[in-house]
């Protein structure tokens, strides 16, 4: 049964990367990325109850602030440039 998880998790985690390279805009590509990392979590959390090893826990912790801080990181990049760059909310009027 956990194998049929485990599959079905890597199968979401290669639809989200789809989703990352073909996404319209920055922000389907962000959601996709954190949509990797909460799967990653999940895989991590797999394997260490497959395996026995609770340090894999620890790690999936800390993986997942990572995950959330550089979300958060990213988008406020993306928001502030957008914020900064006035050509790039009216690209017609800058010729």
């Amino acid at each position: 049964m956990y194998y049929v998880v485990t599959i079905a998790i890597l199968v979401t985690m290669a639809l989200a990367l789809i989703r990352a390279v073909l996404g319209p805009t920055v922000y389907d590509r962000v959601l996709a990325i954190n949509m990797i990392g909460t799967k990653t979590v999940l895989l991590l959390s797999i394997l260490a109850f497959l395996g026995g090893r609770t340090d894999f826990l620890d790690i999936a912790l800390v993986y997942a602030l990572i995950n959330f801080i550089g979300v958060l990181a990213l988008l406020s990049f993306y928001r502030d440039r957008a914020l900064q760059d006035p050509a790039s909310q009216n690209p017609g009027a800058g010729s």
